[in-house]
């Protein structure tokens, strides 16, 4: 999948050459390891729902692109980690020939998952909600999640880990909606909002 994906957004882009080695790299830099959640996984699990709601996005190879590159940086004590990738995504994309307007909207989709503002347009929308979209998952897949995220920030006390962690996610609870592409909404709100409250309750009573 990862490979079809690949040459489907490549080409829908008009990027020159075949992309292989700038692909290599990017898997590679995915399979790092102090990623735990970070992974081909999670890559994966993006561009399977992606490829479920192609449609609703304006430039959907923009979006598939932009997934590729999301997390292509992840230093788990840096806190750039999503302006390092957009920059890696805007020279690697600049060199294979894509037309600037699409390398900027490219990396403004990196950017806004950061998670730190509402995103702008409905193609920004439908990447930040896939990236978002674990937290919806069915509770094993949750559950498997957040143990993932626990393992690569094992380097934090455990006390200070669970009071931090438990605020990311009391923010995200504390949104009107979690997600602004309806059809994911639809699918995936309410259960998030399980999820979340589930665990913001076990990190709280530090179990």
């Amino acid at each position: 999948m990862l490979t079809s994906s690949w040459i489907r957004c490549w080409s829908g882009l008009e990027a020159q050459g075949d992309g292989v080695a700038l692909m290599q790299r990017l898997v590679s830099a995915y399979q790092q390891p102090q990623r735990k959640y970070h992974t081909l996984q999670h890559l994966s699990e993006c561009l399977l729902l992606l490829s479920q709601h192609r449609g609703l996005a304006v430039e959907p190879d923009e979006v598939e692109m932009a997934l590729w590159f999301h997390d292509a940086i992840y230093d788990v004590m840096a806190h750039d980690n999503e302006a390092r990738s957009a920059e890696w995504a805007a020279q690697a994309l600049a060199d294979a020939g894509v037309p600037t307007a699409r390398v900027e909207r490219i990396t403004q989709h990196i950017l806004a998952t950061r998670h730190s503002a509402l995103p702008e347009g409905r193609d920004q929308a439908l990447l930040v909600d896939i990236d978002l979209a674990i937290l919806g998952a069915e509770n094993l897949r949750y559950q498997a999640f957040e143990r993932q995220v626990r393992e690569e920030y094992a380097w934090v006390p455990e006390p200070l880990f669970r009071q931090k962690r438990a605020e990311v996610l009391e923010g995200f609870l504390g949104r009107p909606q979690l997600y602004n592409t309806p059809a994911l909404r639809e699918a995936l709100e309410a259960q998030a909002r399980v999820n979340l409250a589930g665990a913001i309750a076990a990190l709280r009573r530090g179990s």
